[in-house]
């Protein structure tokens, strides 16, 4: 079912959708502007090293969030794996701040 009803979906879609295609619908479009430059833009390393930090410490919130609902009938052995868990991410903290990953340089 997980295959099937979205190859469904996507075929009756399609085959019921009213097909015109234009010169005016095949044009890119930025917000309401005919795009003046390339779209291909080069980004500084840096966003992708601040995006990865985040999404390695916002992925942490997800684990917190099953430890501090079943803390109480973990107990003691809870607390122990979950301050291994947080000792481990500020040890990476701690290397990316070494690294000075976290300074942004201006160019």
């Amino acid at each position: 079912m997980g295959v099937i009803l979205p190859i469904v979906a996507l075929t009756a879609g399609r085959l019921l959708r009213p097909h015109k295609p234009s010169a005016a619908k095949a044009s890119t479009y930025e917000s309401g502007v005919e795009p003046y430059e390339d779209a291909r833009v080069q980004f500084h390393a840096q966003y992708y090293m601040f995006a990865l930090l985040f999404v390695i410490f916002d992925v942490e919130t997800v684990f917190l969030y099953p430890w501090a609902v079943a803390y109480d009938r973990l107990g003691m052995f809870a607390l122990v794996e979950m301050l291994i868990f947080v000792v481990m991410l500020l040890i990476g903290l701690v290397y990316a701040w070494k690294k000075k990953v976290l300074q942004w340089n201006s160019i």
